[in-house]
């Protein structure tokens, strides 16, 4: 992975100052990539948090970007790959891979991550460790996606009602007020 531990320590500092509420629950994943930083490896055998990234797109309705995931429509996230040098690029080129989503920007004093949601083994699809999101906040028109890919049902602009985390419908609204 080419997203260092010091770029996650970086935004979890950031998201840690910006969100103290928070700092309990984060903390054994900020310690994790902490150790992982100073050791230069994993001596947790793969028992430490699992980060991962995605975009939560925003349109110009106020609907968010959803990529179908089986039977249903999911927010996008994935692990970082190689060739990613930041999550939040990261995010983007997953959002560009899966549905060749383009000019999407950032509001404002929301380029760092908008939410760090953490979820339990057995409660996604990753396996054994804990999973730690690391979420960043993007604008976009309607228009940036391929047409093919709302279409044929790849993705869809749903309203944030339709999302199912709380926390990003609390963030979105948050930060959308005065935005349009």
């Amino acid at each position: 992975m080419s997203v260092k531990e010091d770029q996650i320590i970086r935004e979890l500092s950031h998201y840690i100052y910006e969100h103290p509420d928070e700092r309990m629950a984060l903390m054994p994943v900020y310690d994790a990539a902490v150790d992982h930083s100073r050791r230069r490896a994993c001596t947790h055998e793969q028992r430490c948090p699992l980060v991962v990234t995605g975009g939560v797109v925003v349109n110009e309705d106020g609907r968010v970007l959803c990529l179908r995931n089986g039977t249903r429509y999911a927010l996008a996230e994935a692990e970082p790959e190689d060739e990613d040098d930041t999550l939040s690029g990261a995010a983007l080129r997953l959002l560009a891979e899966q549905v060749g989503i383009r000019d999407v920007w950032t509001q404002p004093g929301a380029e760092g991550p908008f939410l760090v949601d953490v979820t339990m083994p057995g409660h996604h699809p990753y396996g054994p460790r804990l999973r730690v999101g690391i979420r960043y906040l993007f604008r976009a028109h309607s228009g940036a996606v391929f047409p093919s890919a709302i279409e044929m049902g790849a993705a869809a602009w749903m309203p944030l009602s339709k999302i199912g985390i709380e926390a990003v419908q609390r963030r979105v609204e948050t930060l959308s007020v005065g935005a349009q």
